[in-house]
């Protein structure tokens, strides 16, 4: 049984020490001894403030803000990896709510396209999250960093392409009417879509969920790619839906943390405050900013972040 799941209801001082519980043991003295040294109230302000600027840049980049959150937390924040992950879902669907009501109603997110594959991936996330939560926490670092190194160099190496061809939608496709019609706010045109291959599309949303739940990354990051590469969505159609997807998937997941007390207040709230904040922003730039330069940025960020959680979990920078 994971250690989240002994936790009995704490003081204010209890709490304070489980947030300094992190890394790996060998490491956990030093980091615990550099965190006293802050007033206490410093690491929230440091969330919200760090969280404001994912939820901006995550929309736009389609990846979702636990994404970003979870490597970049973990690695450079005291707590324990078990309670980034628990706030990381949370963190993820805030940013997902915060800009579907802006993505909807722009014609940039397609709830019929979202929900069919929503289904598959909040099931198998519930499944991703108990496996998580049941494997060590410096086994989690190191799995976590080689994933993170790993959708690097997918973001890096993806042709996206902004408008897919699909000649001719599958038979599912048109049972679901999965197409529609958004106006393209950069280039003033008025775009129609649909897509094909629903049903490879299904199981790679399966398999995405898995990985959603086991690491508290949310799964914009694959998401996108499946929509645009794989479905033929337009690539911005792709980036709204994506964030509807997530909206669902990390709600079920979240529950398992929640429900093994890995979710703490003084980490969830101002992270989610902030990632809300920002993705709201985000939301508005989605159709004027150039997508182009927001992959670039997220690209670096998630590489250092990536080295960092497996370094971290390997012992090596602790």
């Amino acid at each position: 049984m994971p250690p989240v799941a002994r936790l009995a209801p704490w003081s204010a001082a209890a709490l304070l020490s489980l947030l300094l519980l992190a890394g790996p043991a060998q490491a956990a003295a030093g980091a615990a001894a550099a965190a006293a040294a802050v007033p206490w109230w410093v690491w929230p302000l440091a969330l919200f403030l760090v969280c404001f600027v994912m939820g901006v840049v995550a929309v736009p980049a389609g990846i979702g803000g636990g994404t970003l959150f979870v490597p970049i937390v973990g690695g450079f924040f005291p707590f324990h990896l078990d309670f980034v992950r628990g706030a990381g879902l949370l963190v993820a669907l805030a940013s997902a709510l915060a800009a579907a009501p802006v993505l909807l109603r722009g014609g940039l997110g397609s709830l019929r396209l979202a929900l069919p594959l929503a289904v598959l991936a909040s099931a198998s996330s519930i499944g991703g999250a108990m496996l998580g939560l049941a494997m060590p926490a410096n086994v989690v670092q190191i799995l976590l960093g080689g994933l993170v190194l790993g959708i690097v160099v997918l973001m890096a190496v993806s042709r996206r392409s902004e408008v897919p061809l699909v000649e001719r939608p599958d038979a599912l496709s048109r049972a679901l009417a999965l197409h529609g019609v958004f106006v393209d706010r950069a280039s003033g045109r008025s775009i129609t879509w649909q897509v094909h291959r629903t049903v490879p599309g299904l199981i790679v949303f399966a398999g995405i969920g898995v990985l959603a739940g086991m690491f508290g990354i949310g799964a914009g990051w694959a998401n996108v790619p499946a929509l645009n590469l794989l479905m033929g969505a337009p690539l911005k159609v792709a980036a709204g839906s994506s964030g509807l997807v997530l909206s669902m998937v990390d709600s079920s997941a979240a529950w398992v943390y929640v429900n093994q007390g890995a979710v703490l207040p003084m980490i969830a709230v101002p992270s989610v405050v902030g990632m809300m904040l920002g993705a709201r922003i985000g939301a508005q730039l989605l159709g004027v900013l150039d997508g182009a330069v927001i992959r670039r940025m997220v690209i670096g960020l998630l590489l250092f972040a990536g080295a960092r959680a497996l370094l971290k979990g390997l012992g090596v920078w602790p």
